[in-house]
């Protein structure tokens, strides 16, 4: 088993901070996990109608209550930032944070970042229209964050006049991007712009396929990675590789009829990332448990104790 694997989470912001927020960052940190990340969104799936926080005021937050632990958006994406304001409150925080701070970032998709902000005649950007935005806002980001002393630049979609980050981030020449892509533009991107790379599998495995199929397939997304770099002219073990996990086969409650999955034990845990640590991945992402009564989450643990040791044992049984 690799013994460079990681273990990280995703915390939703869904708790008041004074209600339970700031106590399950500052707990993550206690428990040696690598990253804490937090997803950001206006509003996500059934939790639409239940607290949701903002992702960066957050993530602000946390990094003020925590010394060591790495900090993050899974991800971030062009539906509702620009990369003007973006790199203005990213420097910001990784001021604020020491320099802990990765920026995960996507092509955004469907749902309520993608419809929020539309006018009723507006419709919501294509499949095709997302990938060009997020093929111009990566660029642009990069270069914003690594030169803070001002940058004009104008494209189709996004455009900057003088825009000035100064002093720039505390990461240099700028803090790391974990680019979400299996396609290969976005890959071309991950190989060209990332620090490392992120997956959660293939969707099509989840709602109809087996264990063996999502490693298939991901093992696919893996070897596709590596092509990307290879064109690019980039070692693709620079890159890190994150699994984000909940969205394969084996978190499906249609699929594994109320089994329990990887969470159903520390062991099931363990034999799980280490199919995926064989696959070459570098980090694995668990996310922590839900407030009782949230709506159903089967990607998340459910039990706060089988968490802990989740991280705790199955760490030094990965490392082992």
């Amino acid at each position: 088993m690799s013994p460079t694997l990681r273990l990280s989470t995703v915390i939703l912001p869904v708790r008041r901070w004074h209600e339970g927020g700031r106590s399950q960052w500052q707990r993550a940190e206690e428990l040696g996990l690598h990253a804490a990340y937090t997803y950001d969104h206006l509003a996500w799936r059934a939790f639409r109608d239940r607290p949701w926080f903002g992702a960066l005021p957050t993530l602000t937050a946390a990094a003020c209550v925590t010394s060591t632990l790495r900090l993050g958006t899974l991800v971030t994406s062009p539906n509702f930032r620009h990369p003007v304001t973006l790199a203005k409150e990213l420097i910001s925080l990784d001021d604020i944070s020491g320099g802990r701070i990765t920026l995960g970032i996507g092509a955004g998709g469907n749902g309520f970042d993608a419809t929020t902000l539309l006018r009723g005649d507006e419709q919501p950007w294509t499949p095709r229209e997302r990938a060009n935005r997020f093929g111009e806002f990566v660029p642009l980001l990069d270069a914003l964050l690594r030169e803070p002393a001002g940058l004009t630049s104008e494209g189709d979609f996004y455009a900057a006049t003088e825009a000035r980050n100064l002093p720039g981030c505390a990461q240099l020449p700028r803090l790391p991007f974990a680019v979400a892509a299996t396609g290969p533009r976005g890959l071309r991107l991950a190989a060209q712009y990332g620090q490392a790379w992120v997956t959660t599998g293939d969707p099509k495995r989840y709602e109809a396929g087996s264990p063996a199929d999502s490693l298939a397939a991901i093992r696919g997304q893996v070897a596709a990675l590596g092509k990307a770099c290879a064109e690019s002219g980039r070692d693709v073990d620079e890159l890190d590789k994150i699994l984000l996990t909940g969205f394969t086969p084996e978190f499906n409650p249609d699929l594994t009829r109320g089994g329990g999955g990887p969470f159903e034990s520390v062991d099931a845990f363990v034999d799980f990332a280490g199919r995926h640590a064989e696959l070459g991945f570098t980090e694995i992402v668990i996310h922590a448990p839900v407030p009782e009564g949230s709506p159903e989450f089967s990607a998340a643990v459910a039990d706060e104790k089988l968490f802990e040791q989740m991280v705790t044992q199955g760490l030094a049984q990965l490392a082992s």
